[in-house]
């Protein structure tokens, strides 16, 4: 077969992967209020009030350690010339905002994956309960198995994250030479909209009992659907000041997506696909 024949194929594939992940989507959301699976919507709710208790008293009790022990180091505390009271209130606001930026900016470029780890544990039983009530599938509850669970979901997100690190040092590189750097842009966040559907789908996966490897591979030969999968929670994390409190819903909606999709691709109900 000719190479661009193959190109057509794979480019036809792709697209009517993407006409997938977005039927999937929409089918999602009413999945959702129609089986009373909102109640997991509490589960980002409940998230975005720790991180913003934590980014309050956090930041705050930060701010009074690091100011301790550099007014300790540097002797600020005992000095009693003029002006020590202003240096080390300017010390103080300076530490403040620092660790404001160093917090905003962890958000910024790891909040996605932060969600999807602290999230992971109610991602796997959403995706379970998803897949029992469209093929019946019943898997009894296991301790175990839901840190299995738990342990991938996890290093799934962190491997993506890793790998994402290194196309965004790479974007960055490029962003300094014109026109190419906006491409790079826009193929970062094609990137990162895979990666994020990778960590929803490789749920379905691991009750397939695929490898790592081996969920590497499907999703690789479905990457239309992973790419439109995560596209919607990418987008969430671009808005500016609330994104991340968002994501945590997107999340919950893609999962649920993840799941109708990858049961259209492959008939769930298979007993080869029992966990044991």
């Amino acid at each position: 077969m000719p190479p661009f024949c193959i190109f057509d194929k794979e480019m036809d594939k792709f697209f009517q992967d993407i006409a997938l992940g977005l039927n999937t989507y929409f089918r999602a959301i009413g999945f959702i209020f129609k089986y009373n699976l909102w109640g997991y919507f509490f589960v980002p709710i409940a998230i975005n009030l720790l991180l913003f208790i934590f980014g309050i008293y956090g930041v705050g009790y930060l701010t009074d350690a690091l100011q301790d022990y550099l007014l300790n180091l540097t002797t600020l505390d005992a000095a009693e010339f003029w002006g020590a009271e202003y240096l080390k209130s300017l010390m103080s606001g300076v530490i403040w905002i620092i660790l404001k930026v160093v917090f905003f900016l962890s958000f910024t470029y790891l909040g996605g994956y932060m969600t999807l780890i602290i999230m992971s544990p109610f991602l796997a039983l959403l995706s379970e309960k998803t897949e029992e009530i469209l093929t019946g599938n019943h898997y009894p509850f296991n301790p175990d198995q839901l840190v299995r669970d738990i342990v991938r979901g996890v290093a799934i997100a962190l491997r993506n994250m890793f790998i994402e690190t290194g196309y965004v040092i790479l974007a960055f590189i490029l962003s300094f030479i014109p026109i190419i750097n906006i491409a790079a842009q826009i193929a970062l966040f094609f990137i990162s909209s895979y990666f994020y559907g990778f960590s929803f789908i490789d749920y379905t996966n691991e009750r397939r009992r695929l490898s790592v490897k081996q969920s590497v591979a499907f999703i690789r030969q479905n990457k239309g659907v992973a790419v439109t999968n995560g596209a919607v929670f990418s987008l969430l994390l671009m808005i500016p000041f609330c994104g991340y409190s968002l994501a945590g819903f997107g999340a919950i909606i893609s999962v649920v997506a993840a799941t109708l999709a990858i049961h259209q691709k492959v008939d769930l109900r298979k007993k080869d696909n029992e966990r044991v």
